[in-house]
């Protein structure tokens, strides 16, 4: 689900009927009729069915068919159409944050150190699995986060190959995917916005390797054989940029 589909599903709520229908529902411990969810907030069932199928379409519930009575064969009578909770959790981050990510390439390095090997180095290694599994499965898909290839936004400075300019154009579209929104400049990637940017602020060494490996392991998955993800730090920015490098020189892990 995109920000803006997770943003109207959360604005839908702004409306009174429709928030007192959700939280009700959301409340019971069973799944309920569009009959019993009126009642309780005291609107015709037609508003109240109206307002639950705009929920589901909204993916903030789900929906289940299920015979009230527990009997079935003929005579059962039809099964009833009732709302629950959505499995799906929604959040909302402008700009875009993956705290998600970051939490599951901890939690993955924590476990893969417990034989001793430094949490840190065990972060980059995971992260860059990580990046490299993100880049080869989009890697036939021709535009992940939706948008177009650009030229370079500032000066042309030292123009990148044509096959560099191709891998620059397939990054900047697989990292927008991620939340990183990439500006084509002088040749180079920089990421205007940092996935993990509270993270990095309070544990930069380690926020910031984990982010250099996850962005090189995503240039990997996509074939890129002439960029390089670098620590280039600046406040203003993520800490990682991408550049044209030599190809033969091994990923950094």
């Amino acid at each position: 689900m995109s920000i803006s589909e997770q943003a109207a599903g959360i604005g839908a709520l702004a409306d009174p009927t429709r928030q007192a229908l959700y939280e009700y529902v959301i409340a019971q411990r069973e799944p309920v009729t569009r009959e019993g969810a009126a009642e309780a907030v005291g609107v015709p069932v037609h508003v109240a069915r109206f307002q639950l199928d705009r929920l589901v379409d909204l993916g903030l519930l789900e929906v289940e068919f299920r015979r009230l009575s527990g009997r079935s064969g003929p005579g059962a009578g039809r099964p009833s159409k009732l709302y629950r909770r959505t499995d799906q959790t929604i959040t909302v981050s402008l700009p875009p944050r993956h705290f998600d990510l970051a939490g599951h390439l901890l939690a993955r390095a924590i476990e893969r150190a417990a034989d001793g090997t430094p949490v840190a180095a065990t972060l980059r290694e995971v992260a860059y699995g990580e990046g490299d599994a993100y880049g080869a499965r989009i890697r036939t898909d021709p535009d992940p986060a939706g948008g177009e290839s650009r030229a370079a936004d500032g000066d042309e400075g030292d123009a990148p190959s044509e096959d560099e300019q191709g891998e620059l154009d397939r990054m900047r579209r697989a990292l927008a995917g991620q939340g990183y929104e990439p500006r084509s400049v002088d040749g180079e990637l920089v990421l205007a916005n940092c996935p993990f940017h509270d993270l990095a602020r309070a544990h930069t060494d380690l926020i910031c390797g984990m982010n250099q490996a996850y962005v090189s392991g995503v240039a990997e998955g996509l074939g890129c054989r002439h960029l390089d993800a670098r620590l280039d730090p600046d406040a203003a920015r993520c800490c990682v940029v991408v550049r044209t490098g030599d190809p033969e020189r091994p990923p950094v892990r």
